[in-house]
């Protein structure tokens, strides 16, 4: 006699396991635990073989009988039922273990060892508040351009449209990872493309030599904590960008020989830069050494002294000096590189400075000089400069042998 729903449930358990059958080869195994789980027997290739669809009520009775007959069919063409549930297991546990996080954290830690420590974490800080949040638990085969455009607007909306062009980017990054480690088929961020405009870019203000002696005399009574005058006194003369000068750490600086040589890794353009170091320059890393010299960051913040200064940093403390809107701390390296030009200093030196990397790339793998001496002069004349206009005196003449 077939089970029925009433019958099944109403199953008590025994001090043995017993069965109660159904039909064709369907019955109900309960245990002494109380637990019952449905059985299919069946015949492969002449042997007999034994199903386990699930337990009972998880698995109705209407559910197991309809397995039944799947599992029946799939023997009679030769198909063993139980070769096909374990691949629809590992299919499943490959769906949960395939996840855009689990990939994007590998591509991620992956590709971080080839990027500045402050651009890793701005992409790990997008993994884990936009992309995440958004889609990150889907299989990576589920996300749509619906999902990346939902994502990209969302971030658009609220003020960043720059940030929700690098979302988008790194979603494709993330993309091509896994389509190269035959985990994707497509790109969900392709599509999208050209939804987020880019913003115009503000390029950072240039001062003129009355403005620039201006802002270098107030610095030391306006910007605040010492660290802060420090670091953009410092900028100031060295023509370093605000994220290699923030993360600058002792064992870089050489007092003996007044260099700084900022490794590869912290560099944009990922190639060693050597900084040599005014009288001014030396003046005020060694007041600064006396400040944080028993620590590896040079300019540590003052919360959190294990980490550098934000990037935030030098920004705010202009603007407490009144300079918002009118300059900010990358505004100092353009500022030396117009004042240097329009005081005829050779092109290639404020270049190599600027540690810009020629537009041809032949040149550039060619182009090994290093013009240390010269740019040594150069940023002394510079620093000389500096302190000259803060005083109302004549700019200090530039030696003719290193006029353009």
């Amino acid at each position: 006699m077939a089970i029925s729903d009433t019958k099944a449930r109403k199953a008590s358990p025994a001090e043995k396991p017993y069965r109660i059958p159904d039909a064709d080869g369907l019955y109900l195994d309960v245990r002494p635990s109380g637990k019952k789980f449905w059985r299919i027997r069946y015949f492969l290739h002449g042997k007999e073989n034994l199903y386990s669809p699930g337990q009972y009520p998880q698995v109705t009775l209407k559910e197991a009988r309809k397995l039944r007959d799947e599992v029946k069919h799939n023997a009679a063409n030769g198909i063993d039922p139980k070769a096909l549930q374990q691949a629809e297991r590992d299919k499943a546990k490959q769906s949960a273990e395939e996840t855009f996080d689990s990939i994007a954290l590998e591509w991620w830690q992956k590709k971080k060892e080839g990027w500045s420590e402050y651009y890793a974490k701005q992409v790990k800080k997008a993994l884990d508040r936009e992309m995440g949040p958004a889609f990150g638990s889907k299989n990576i085969r589920e996300v749509t351009p619906a999902d990346v455009l939902r994502l990209v607007q969302k971030i658009e909306a609220r003020g960043a449209p720059s940030i929700a062009m690098l979302v988008r980017q790194w979603t494709a990054q993330v993309y091509r990872y896994a389509a190269s480690t035959l985990r994707a088929d497509h790109d969900p961020a392709a599509p999208i493309e050209g939804a987020i405009q880019r913003p115009q870019v503000k390029h950072s203000k240039s001062l003129g030599s009355d403005d620039l002696a201006v802002l270098a005399s107030e610095i030391d009574d306006k910007a605040g904590w010492r660290i802060n005058c420090l670091a953009m006194q410092v900028l100031m003369r060295t023509m370093l960008r605000t994220g290699e000068l923030r993360q600058g750490r002792w064992e870089e600086v050489d007092f003996m020989r007044a260099e700084w040589r900022i490794p590869a890794a912290r560099m944009k353009m990922r190639r060693p830069h050597v900084v040599p170091l005014s009288s001014q320059t030396v003046a005020y890393l060694q007041e600064l050494h006396g400040y944080t010299g028993h620590l590896p960051l040079m300019f540590p913040s003052y919360r959190h002294p294990g980490m550098p200064i934000s990037a935030t940093t030098i920004n705010k403390a202009l603007e407490r000096m009144g300079w918002q809107g009118r300059f900010s701390g990358h505004g100092f390296r353009s500022t030396a590189s117009t004042l240097l030009n329009e005081h005829g200093w050779r092109g290639d030196l404020i270049e190599k400075q600027l540690a810009h990397v020629p537009g041809d790339k032949v040149r550039a793998a060619y182009n090994h000089a290093d013009y240390l001496k010269e740019r040594r002069e150069m940023l002394q004349w510079y620093s000389d400069y500096i302190d000259a206009i803060m005083q109302g005196a004549a700019a200090p003449p530039v030696p003719a042998r290193m006029l353009a």
